[in-house]
């Protein structure tokens, strides 16, 4: 049975608490458990003696987590959508722009208290220190592409370029985590921390552009009165 747009709109609510409170409670059950040092902790630990192996490759793919690396792409990719918004004469085309550049800002003004506050420590690959949880590498890859994404896919005409955007910036982002554990930059756990908050991070983004570039609703015309019916106000 086909679903009408009556029940699309009306599911669509439920779909997006469940995209923003699932992310939502696994980042509150990681950060209490490597607050608490849970079981999470130790099977953690353990997972990161087996993955960690430091060579180049794994260093190159941590890269792609730099700011100097991930910062410019989204620069490029805001400057092309600014471009190609303005010349198609779109309303408020400057906002989705100022959207994502503004969630970009916020990741550091989010990461660096957790960082602060959870106070873990590094892998014995790293030296002794602190602050390790979440991983801000992560976070500004997975804000950074993905944030281009979002910008980038209403432009793209044919489904096939689509599903190339969309790939090519998961395995940005999955290679930039595989790096930084596999390096022993990160615990997994800081990894996936970050994966969860970055989580409701887009898909807040996600749903300020949909609302952003939402045509406006054509108002009803205001019925004109019928010429051959007697006026109410009008005495008998």
């Amino acid at each position: 049975m086909p679903i009408s747009a009556n029940q699309e709109r009306a599911a669509l609510p439920g779909s997006v608490a469940f995209l923003l409170a699932l992310p939502a409670l696994l980042f509150a059950l990681i950060t209490w458990q490597v607050t608490a040092d849970g079981p999470l902790v130790r099977l953690d630990e353990r997972l990161s003696r087996v993955l960690v192996n430091p060579d180049r490759f794994s260093e190159l793919l941590a890269d792609l987590g730099n700011i100097p690396v991930a910062v410019p792409v989204l620069a490029v990719a805001l400057g092309y959508v600014a471009v190609r918004g303005r010349r198609a004469g779109a309303d408020r085309w400057w906002l989705p722009v100022a959207a994502a550049a503004l969630l970009m800002a916020l990741v550091p003004a989010l990461v660096v208290p957790l960082k602060a506050l959870v106070d873990r420590p590094g892998t014995p690959a790293e030296p002794p220190g602190t602050g390790y949880y979440p991983s801000g590498h992560t976070a500004t890859a997975a804000v950074a592409y993905g944030s281009a994404a979002l910008l980038l896919l209403p432009w793209l005409r044919t489904t096939p370029a689509r599903r190339a955007l969309i790939t090519l910036c998961a395995a940005l982002v999955l290679g930039a985590s595989y790096g930084l554990v596999r390096r022993g930059y990160h615990w997994p756990l800081d990894v996936v921390g970050s994966w969860c908050l970055c989580a409701v991070l887009l898909t807040s983004l996600w749903l300020f552009l949909r609302q952003a570039t939402a045509p406006d609703r054509p108002r009803r015309p205001a019925l004109e009165p019928d010429p051959h019916e007697p006026d109410p106000h009008d005495g008998p």
